[in-house]
This record gives C-alpha cells, structure tokens and sequence, in this order.
C-alpha cells in the first residue's frame, strides 16, 4: 500500500467512526460521572459516620502526593494534588461528618461537591489544632494495602508538620477503611451488579464458538479477545490478562498462551472487570465437545455438580453477625464431616484417589478484585477476624480436586467463583451464577 493511500484509508476510517458516534454515545462520560459523583456523596454520606465512630476515629486524614495517591483518592473524589494533598473528615457531632479538601482541586473535583471546606495545605497544622481531635486515622497497616497508603517520607513530613502533641494521637485506620470500603450504598450494589454482569456476558462469550475455533484458537487468543471487549466497553480490570487455561484431560498448559484449544479440552477463565469503583473477580469453564459428542464427559460432569454442593454449604453458612473466620470454620467442619471429601491446599491435591480435596478461599471483594472487608480466606488472617454485615460483597470461590474416571488417576480441578452480596437473609448472587459447563462445539 502506498503512503497516499494509507493515509486516505485512515483518513476515511476516522470520518466513519466520527460518524458512527451517536448522541447517545457522546452522552456515556457525562453519564458515567455523574453515577460516580452519586456513589462517592452516597459513601461519605451514609456509609463514613458510623465507620468513624464504631472504629473511636475523631478525625480521618488522608494524604495524597503528586504521583503517589492514596488507594482510597479515588472513592474520595479524586482530584489534582499539585505537592501534597488532604482529605481531612472530622466527626464534629450530629449526623454529618465535616469534610475537607487542602490542596485538592481540578475541574472535574469540583464539579462533583464533595467538601465543606477547601483550602491551602499549609493551612493543615492550624485546621487539625482548631478541632483538637483526640484519635486521628491515618493510612498505615499491617494486612490491608488499601489502608497502607502512607508513604515512608509523607509519614515523617506529616508528623513533623502537626507538630509533637497531634503526631502523638496518629493511629491506624486499617478497620476504619477496610468498613468504609466494603459497605455499600444502593448505588455502589448497582454499579457491582453491572460489574458482574459485563464480567460474566464478556466470559461466556469468550467461552463459546464466537470465540474459538477449535484446533486454531489458543487460550491466548481467547484472552486478548475478552481485553479488547474491556476497550470497546470503556471498562477496567481487576487483574490484568485474563487468566485461560486447560483443566484437562492433560496436565495444564500455559496460562493465556501458545495452547492451541482442542476437542476435548475442559477449559477454564479466572478474570475480573472494573467498573466505576466497582471490582469482580469471577470464573467460567466450557468443555469442547469431540465429534459426536453433545454433553462433557459423564465424570466431568459430575465433579461439576459435587463443586456446585460444596458451594451451597457455603452459602448456607452465611450470614450477618458472625466473623468471616466463624463462617469459614463452619463450612469446613462440614466438608470434613462429608464422607469422600478431605480439607485440602490450593494445586497440592492428597494422594488419596478415592478422596475429593476441597479448598475455599471466598474472599472480600468489590472494592478491589480481591477486597478490604470481612473475607472467608485463610490467606486474609486479619480480615477473617472482620464481621460479616449487610452490604458487604463476597467473592464465593472454591476449588475441588478429583478424579475423572474417563481421565485416569490424577485429580482435575474444579474451580467456582461468583460474586454477591451479604444481606440480612444471607447472601445473594449480583448477577447469576454459574450453574453449568459451557460448551464449545
């Protein structure tokens, strides 16, 4: 092709998309912030008072510098911080809690209303002097890294700055972020239920013909398609690269690689979609069918629905006012109790052919792919200790290791992993479930 050409069919390109782009389009960014600018009035709200006061935190600062933000600026309202900048919330009394901006600000920060006050940074000292708190939160933790946003030197300016008397009422506000961040409003429950449905629409279809071609469509090609859908939807991601493998009947090939998806092939995805504030984390399997063939092997199927057992156990587990870990332990001592199945380590499956190994890490999730809040994992020791409460979004993952007669000896995985919401009945799915293998012809 030559130059002049190539640059008439680019030219021509770019008038077709412009023409293409319909008012209703051009709308979605407007549209999109102001669902955003919504759910950050809702969280600070509804949701920050009581966080503050169940956790004994008289104020909440938040430091943000140029090209390192705190993991929370976002929910905060963002903005440009041009050296250092604050996000100050002190409990005064009443039902509100006074909000405070200092060297934060933007067209878009200000066109969301957020604050009560905005000021100069330099003003910080004589702001926290005046309200005299007697805890002040800052973000250092130990588990959680949303809560750890407080680089080593901001650390030290800031003590310095607030002077020997408030530096010395500086404590963690882990707990207090983590309940800030997994509670939600009814605006943050719908743009999580939209998650979910993108995540599993996306998934599924990248799971069917549409997709693959078998003996020509590898598991990286399948990826690449499901991150170029993320592109045209305008969404984010919650892990990268989807996650693409084979289950079986071989052992695993190479994750979102050169394998190329054949007859026969028990595939799996591991991904998760970002939209607005809103995290998923969510798996989907498919088997490709052989000639003649119109169902997975009877096996397969089979491991399929005992994974689907385990997962109403836990289901049935929980509920409000129990701790994570609580929840957890419950769940175990039945699987443990249940004759043929064994408590077992994630990809580390016992010798054991005629024992099925059960592993369960349900997770927090939504404010991140793997999430602050209470979480059924024992890889979150601190925040198995958490409460479960309605609103809180959980992750339903589990593993089960078996053997597929039709396979031989060695035990295939069968992951699950869906995301709902805790509610004074229990828990409920955000979009439905997986409840089959998908197939692929």
């Amino acid at each position: 092709m030559t130059m002049r050409r190539a640059v008439l069919r680019t030219g021509a390109m770019i008038a077709l998309c412009a023409a293409a782009l319909t008012p209703a389009e051009a709308r979605e960014a407007k549209r999109r912030w102001d669902e955003l600018c919504q759910i950050r009035k809702d969280k600070l709200d509804q949701i920050l008072p009581q966080a503050m006061r169940e956790n004994g935190i008289d104020m909440w600062l938040v430091a943000s510098r140029e090209g390192h933000a705190d993991p929370n600026a976002a929910m905060l309202g963002g903005g440009y911080v041009g050296d250092v900048g604050y996000y100050i919330f002190t409990d005064r009394g009443g039902g509100r809690i006074e909000r405070a901006a200092l060297g934060i600000g933007g067209a878009a920060f200000d066109q969301c209303p957020l604050y009560d006050i905005k000021g100069d940074p330099a003003m910080v000292q004589r702001f926290v002097a005046e309200r005299n708190p007697k805890r002040i939160g800052i973000d250092v933790a130990t588990e959680i890294g949303a809560a750890d946003g407080l680089s080593h030197s901001l650390h030290g300016k800031l003590r310095e700055t607030l002077g020997a008397t408030f530096a010395a009422r500086l404590v963690s506000a882990e707990k207090l972020v983590s309940d800030v961040r997994a509670r939600h409003t009814i605006t943050e429950i719908a743009a999580f239920a939209r998650a979910g449905e993108y995540s599993r629409t996306i998934a599924e279809r990248a799971l069917s013909n549409e997709v693959i071609r078998p003996g020509h469509t590898t598991t990286g090609d399948v990826a690449w398609w499901m991150m170029e859908r993320l592109q045209e939807e305008g969404l984010g991601d919650s892990f990268g690269l989807p996650s693409i493998y084979v289950l079986g009947p071989g052992e695993r090939g190479p994750v979102s690689g050169d394998h190329v998806i054949q007859p026969g092939d028990l595939i799996t995805m591991d991904w998760g979609v970002n939209y607005q504030l809103s995290y998923t984390d969510m798996k989907r399997m498919a088997y490709v069918l052989k000639p003649g063939e119109n169902a997975p092997p009877a096996g397969v199927q089979r491991a399929f629905d005992r994974a689907l057992g385990i997962r109403r156990m836990i289901l049935d587990e929980i509920r409000p006012g129990v701790t994570a870990g609580a929840a957890l332990a419950a769940v175990n001592r039945k699987v443990a109790a249940t004759k043929g199945y064994v408590l077992g380590r994630y990809d580390d499956p016992s010798a054991d052919p005629k024992a099925s190994d059960v592993v369960i890490g349900s997770h927090s999730v939504g404010d991140l792919g793997h999430g602050s809040g209470p979480s059924m994992a024992d890889f979150n020791p601190l925040r198995m200790t958490y409460t479960l409460r309605p609103s809180n979004f959980l992750s339903i993952e589990l593993f089960l290791y078996t053997v597929v007669p039709e396979w031989g000896d060695r035990k295939i995985k069968i992951p699950l992993e869906d995301n709902g919401v805790v509610t004074e009945r229990g828990f409920e799915w955000s979009y439905p479930a997986n409840s089959r293998i998908l197939l692929v012809k």
